[in-house]
């Protein structure tokens, strides 16, 4: 389960980082919005890219779009303090967002929309055999 994860704001990228890693994903964590996103998929394959969407989000609107002309079933999430960004997100082609301040169980439960059920049950599977052998 790898999140490929932008953030321009150190402190939010590693708490961001930590509290992912701690549900059990794998993150690659970055702050340069200037970076090969198409060469950091095909590296990674995540299952979920999650952008920030900074101020008037030119830049990130430009990730998004050559992310989406490559891979266009791959989740892109935005995530913004944008006041409307639950009015804009998917007019922009993003299949989803986080507002900001988060709140850690919505995070979550997005998220959660975008693992595959094959996935979603090795993770359940795992976390019974570790209950069992505790």
């Amino acid at each position: 389960m790898e999140i490929i994860l932008q953030e321009t704001d150190q402190d939010i990228l590693e708490i961001l980082k930590y509290a992912l890693e701690a549900e059990g994903y794998q993150v690659y964590a970055l702050m340069d919005s200037t970076a090969d996103f198409i060469a950091l998929i095909e590296d990674h394959r995540p299952h979920v890219v999650m952008l920030d969407f900074r101020l008037d989000g030119k830049i990130c609107l430009e990730i998004l779009e050559t992310i989406k002309a490559k891979y266009p079933h791959l989740p892109v999430i935005a995530m913004s303090c944008n006041h409307n960004i639950n009015d804009e997100y998917s007019v922009h082609g993003f299949d989803d967002y986080i507002s900001k301040p988060f709140d850690l169980e919505h995070l979550y439960l997005t998220l959660r929309k975008y693992i595959p059920k094959q996935i979603a049950k090795e993770v359940i599977t795992d976390v019974v055999k570790k209950s069992a052998s505790a």
